[in-house]
């Protein structure tokens, strides 16, 4: 089917009291495993592009992001290209060319009153252009390789007064929030600060967003989404089942050379990861 936008499977998600999900893909057998894994369970997905992967693939936005859109024009259920973690203008400004009707842009790393000059930039950029556009506010952390921040220091979270400010000022069309969990984390122990999500929620008028869900377990993610986290953020999780079925496959078959038997494995540990994601959080149907 046509691809279909990122706010709009966001929208949905806000009046069913539900989250759609977000995967960040790397290669294509990422994006082949998260659509079957949507498909499997008749839920819209969205396919995420970050600039680190972007990176990974030499600085290219385009042979990734065309595949995307190929695979997910054959799909059966909605869905949606996302741009992820954009710190670079010249990454921002290839979004709507290559498919994405949606950016997340990432100044979260500077000064409040940097944050808000660039974000506010970007928004009017994105708006002219028809994009969708998501931005960060407080300490998630884990990024680009660095140790993951304390999700509970003083300081890190999102601040209820300073989002408010911070969305109308800024214009953008949701809002990721730092509630106590951590981008890149291999086990699911993150803790999520609910009375501040409750808050938050009650504060804006935005959707929002959560980051590194990848380490939050299934009661805390059906918590949050309960409590107003409308999109939900995943990729750690697709690598973790990528990593753990190609180790498998190998251990078994040390002599293997073509890379078709512990991709097609590795394909579908993602599938099943991606369609158990999805019923965790009971995302609208298409």
């Amino acid at each position: 089917m046509p691809l279909t936008t990122t706010g709009e499977l966001v929208t949905r998600a806000v009046a069913a009291r539900s989250a759609v999900a977000s995967f960040n893909v790397i290669t294509l057998e990422h994006v082949e495993a998260v659509i079957a894994g949507a498909e499997s369970v008749h839920a819209p997905v969205v396919l995420q592009v970050s600039e680190n992967a972007v990176k990974f693939r030499g600085g290219r936005l385009l042979p990734l992001a065309r595949a995307a859109v190929a695979e997910a024009e054959r799909a059966a259920v909605p869905v949606a290209l996302h741009l992820d973690h954009v710190q670079s203008d010249a990454l921002l400004y290839q979004a709507a060319e290559a498919g994405f009707s949606s950016v997340m842009y990432d100044a979260a790393r500077l000064p409040y009153a940097q944050n808000l000059a660039t974000t506010r930039a970007a928004v009017d950029w994105a708006h002219a252009q028809g994009l969708w556009i998501e931005a960060e506010l407080g300490q998630i952390g884990g990024k680009n390789g660095r140790p993951p921040l304390d999700a509970h220091a003083p300081g890190a979270r999102t601040d209820p007064d300073e989002a408010r400010a911070f969305v109308a000022d800024s214009g953008v069309d949701a809002l990721a929030v730092a509630i106590g969990s951590t981008h890149a984390m291999t086990t699911r122990t993150a803790t999520l600060d609910h009375a501040l999500l409750k808050r938050l929620s009650a504060a804006l008028d935005v959707p929002l967003v959560l980051h590194g869900s990848s380490g939050v377990p299934d009661d805390e993610l059906t918590a949050a989404v309960a409590g107003g986290i409308a999109k939900v953020n995943i990729g750690t999780a697709l690598n973790i089942a990528l990593t753990g079925a190609i180790r498998d496959f190998l251990a078994e078959r040390p002599d293997a050379v073509d890379p078709r038997g512990y991709l097609t494995v590795a394909r579908e540990a993602m599938t099943r990861a991606v369609a158990r994601a999805l019923r965790t959080l009971e995302p609208c149907g298409p």
